[in-house]
């Protein structure tokens, strides 16, 4: 088990530093484990990181790594729609939300199924986070699956998740996207 993901992490590092995936992520399934990896693009379309997520026992895991992105702290969220079209993301929809929910950890009517922890990204642009959610899943056909007809999409916003404010914690404009499909 630590070689796949020792093999997973490699193959994030390569496809930053070449540009390239050098592998399917299927090529890293084990035995019971769904896994998906997710291209991230910034406005103008280029391609600058990736993610992994791996379905375990009652969780997603999602490993991201990126580059290119302005320094600070940033919300982060799955929408509902997996379409990430150019300059705003506005195709991905809203959050995922299957049980209606509002927004915010911290909003006693929340939270949405797609909400997730704030990323930091460093001064140099870069970003590697490890991040887990036991509200959404990889299992087709539940209503709270990532994988659901059109995908859902992993969307970066401009600025950090205030974990309150519906519908998506004052965190901004939409940076980067990656489609779920």
């Amino acid at each position: 088990m630590k070689t796949i993901v020792v093999s997973v992490y490699l193959s994030v590092i390569s496809f930053l530093l070449l540009g390239t995936l050098p592998v399917t992520p299927t090529a890293y399934a084990s035995s019971g484990e769904t896994q998906k990896m997710v291209k991230i693009i910034n406005t103008k379309g280029e391609q600058v990181g990736a993610a992994l997520l791996i379905q375990k026992a009652g969780a997603v895991q999602l490993h991201i790594e990126a580059k290119h992105l302005p320094p600070g702290v940033h919300g982060i969220h799955f929408h509902e729609i997996g379409k990430c079209d150019t300059p705003d993301f506005k195709s991905a929809g809203e959050h995922l939300n299957p049980n209606k929910k509002q927004h915010g950890f911290h909003n006693p009517k929340g939270f949405h199924a797609g909400d997730l922890p704030n990323i930091q990204v460093k001064q140099d642009g870069t970003v590697i986070a490890d991040l887990e959610s036991r509200y959404v899943t990889l299992m087709t056909g539940m209503p709270n699956s990532l994988l659901k007809p059109g995908g859902t999409a992993l969307v970066i916003h401009e600025k950090e998740d205030d974990y309150v404010t519906d519908p998506s914690g004052n965190s901004g404009n939409r940076i980067a996207c990656g489609p779920i499909l």
